[in-house]
């Protein structure tokens, strides 16, 4: 049985940090020096803090998903174009060929 199987894997410990956390929190809130109010301003300003900063990390990973995208948008649109070039000159070639083996069969 690998380690994974023991310890229920990243679920479970996804869940072991959610509940110590969460436990940390209420024992900090029972033992806190200040009072009821303080506290709550506390909380509040630190969950405002919180929502804030990740509102500018999500804004950043929409850019960045967004140049991602249009970096893999242009990638394909190059290789498309090389890909085109390369099939012209195929074709070409085929027909030079073909148009070489005409003019020699009409040599014999």
């Amino acid at each position: 049985m690998s380690n994974d199987e023991r310890s229920g894997g990243t679920p479970g410990v996804l869940l072991s940090f959610v509940l110590g956390a969460l436990s940390g929190a209420a024992l900090a809130v029972l033992f806190a020096p200040r009072s009821g109010r303080e506290t709550r301003e506390i909380l509040g300003d630190k969950l405002r803090e919180t929502a804030d900063r990740s509102r500018r990390l999500g804004e950043r990973a929409v850019e960045k998903g967004r140049e991602v995208a249009e970096d893999a948008t242009g990638y394909v649109e190059r290789q498309r174009e090389a890909l085109e070039k390369r099939r012209d000159r195929l074709s070409a070639a085929v027909e030079a060929g073909r148009q070489t083996y005409r003019d020699e069969k009409e040599k014999m």
